[in-house]
């Protein structure tokens, strides 16, 4: 039996790399998600739901969505939900799912102009080499009124406890990824890319410069995750 190629990319962010380490993860990506969060992760999908707060009939752009587990999710509203990656593997491991899916990098959206009601992206903004052109380009597809909601891994604001979720970070995460991912050192680059993540109030300056309006946050599992919500005034 061939054996699995163990590949991370690193914190340049190399597109080519990133797709390359995430099309490595495909096959048990959903699984380890599962594992290394307790569970945590539908949770967090279920909450994103609730502040994109989407109508039957809007359409939506779920940007980064991996095997589709979480447009899947968004899709439960009645709006139509389309997902986009730039892993074909990814993309390919969630064709089983009833979700458009269309191979797309997230800073050169093959979609016109005003495309969607509300975008969103959950935990693939802190992969893209250039996270502020990103947010300008969701922008760009995003309706006059529409809405963006980013689901991403943030700062644990009570000390101590930010302390030890550090640690699990670093030393525990990548351990547990080992016993049930296909490609464990990408959970060493996870861990790394989120402790060098910027906070919530830094992550919210840079969605305002990149034309978002009204940004505000709101921290789930005591800031393991923030979600950050703006919308298209200009």
């Amino acid at each position: 039996m061939a054996k699995t190629e163990s590949f991370r990319a690193s914190l340049d962010k190399e597109p080519h790399e990133v797709a390359s380490m995430f099309d490595g993860v495909a096959k048990r990506y959903d699984l380890t998600n599962t594992v290394i969060s307790a569970g945590q992760d539908r949770y967090w999908r279920w909450a994103t739901r609730q502040a994109l707060a989407l109508r039957p009939g809007e359409r939506v752009l779920d940007l980064a969505a991996g095997t589709g587990v979480s447009t899947l999710e968004f899709a439960k509203s009645g709006a139509w939900c389309v997902a986009a990656d730039f892993s074909r593997g990814m993309l390919d491991a969630g064709r089983f799912r009833k979700v458009p899916m269309v191979a797309a990098d997230g800073t050169q959206l093959p979609f016109a102009d005003d495309s969607f009601d509300a975008v969103t992206i959950s935990y693939g903004l802190r992969n893209f080499s250039d996270p502020d052109g990103a947010m300008r380009e969701m922008l760009r597809v995003t309706k006059p009124g529409g809405r963006l909601v980013i689901a991403e891994f943030s700062t644990p604001v009570f000390g101590p406890f930010r302390t030890i979720y550090m640690e699990y970070l670093m030393r525990a995460l990548p351990q547990v990824a080992r016993a049930v991912s296909s490609n464990p050192d990408a959970y060493v680059y996870l861990a790394e890319s989120i402790r060098a993540w910027p906070n919530q109030r830094q992550l919210a300056l840079r969605m305002t410069d990149a034309g978002w309006s009204s940004v505000k946050w709101r921290n789930l599992t005591g800031g393991i995750v923030a979600l950050h919500r703006g919308y298209n005034l200009g």
